[in-house]
């Protein structure tokens, strides 16, 4: 039987570029393992497809988890201002399904803490139990040959973080009739405001 090897060049430089085929998952370590299950599956209206006393396996399509929450005794809060990984986002396929995730997220008493037109996305950051951070969003663009050009443009190197905006008047004006492409517009800055202004955490 012909070895592995002998179809793998011998040099990074002969086997060229191997990246990963897809980003698959993402595991979360708790002290708060149920209120973390119940929140995700919300969240993410993802199924539960094991679960014991001290792991769970989430997943919300044909993955077999992309969400894994796992408790371990001991241990701690993680302090704020600590480095680390920031957020996770998850892009939703229309402005309707985001704006239907808000509403129905908003009925079950989860709220973001920030809602902002970033120019590349329309994002709603939640907190999870444990505070760590979750982006919801929609990409504003329908391709990246758009969103590539629009950063070229300045507006981005001018304002990287974006402009903040209320989640119900979004919904309000998408409920109206207003076209998706006016409302994924990223309005100017408030008058004396400064990029910085717009940051929530």
């Amino acid at each position: 039987m012909e070895s592995i090897e002998a179809h793998v060049p011998k040099t990074a430089k002969q086997r060229g570029r191997i990246a990963p085929a897809k980003l698959a998952h993402i595991v979360r370590r708790t002290n708060r393992f149920d209120e973390m299950v119940d929140w995700y599956s919300k969240v993410l209206e993802a199924e539960v497809v094991f679960a014991n006393e001290m792991l769970a396996f989430l997943t919300y399509d044909e993955e077999h988890h992309r969400i894994a929450i796992a408790t371990v005794p001991g241990l701690e809060d993680r302090p704020e201002n600590t480095v680390g990984t920031d957020h996770v986002a998850f892009t939703y396929g229309s402005l309707a399904d985001l704006v239907h995730t808000y509403t129905r997220l908003r009925g079950l008493g989860i709220e973001p803490f920030w809602a902002i037109n970033h120019g590349p996305t329309t994002s709603m950051y939640y907190k999870d139990p444990d505070a760590n951070r979750i982006e919801l969003q929609i990409d504003n663009f329908p391709d990246v040959a758009g969103l590539n050009d629009w950063m070229k443009g300045g507006a981005f190197e001018e304002n990287p973080i974006g402009v903040n905006f209320d989640p119900d008047d979004l919904c309000a004006r998408f409920e109206a009739g207003e076209p998706a492409e006016r409302l994924l517009e990223r309005p100017p800055l408030p008058d004396g405001m400064t990029p910085f202004d717009m940051l929530r955490f």
